[in-house]
């Protein structure tokens, strides 16, 4: 089960208020806040494209960006024995560190990481089983 919305480029996260009995959701990757709301699952996809449209029009009549500009550089945090795992990989195949975390980003990029779903879905089975 994927907890998002794509439309026009653009990524709208996902969730349901069992108090407020509601799905609510926010559009990721901008410089603003943007979100959107439904009783249903037909009314969230509405809202949300109606949330990216209004939004388009806005940054047109600014003159601005719609998407969040991304510098090619960000902070990833992970457990010491992985960075040292990682660096020593990236010594045996002679390139950087950086070099090899973004090819194995581009890697999990082209081929999202099924382990990833397949944990997913082994959590599911465990919690309803």
């Amino acid at each position: 089960m994927k907890d998002t919305l794509t439309y026009k480029g653009f990524i709208g996260s996902v969730h349901f208020s069992d108090e407020d009995l509601v799905f609510h959701g926010k559009v990721q990757g901008i410089s603003d806040l943007i979100t959107f709301e439904g009783q249903s699952v037909k009314e969230l996809v509405k809202a949300f494209h109606d949330a990216v449209d209004d939004y388009l029009n806005l940054c047109k009549e600014a003159g601005k960006e719609p998407l969040k500009s991304c510098k090619g550089s960000f902070n990833v945090r992970v457990p010491s024995e992985l960075h040292i795992t990682a660096m020593q990989q990236a010594a045996r195949l002679g390139i950087s560190l950086n070099q090899f975390v973004q090819k194995a980003l581009e890697k999990a990029a082209i081929h999202p990481l099924m382990e990833f779903k397949n944990k997913d879905k082994t959590r599911t089975k465990k919690a309803s089983g």
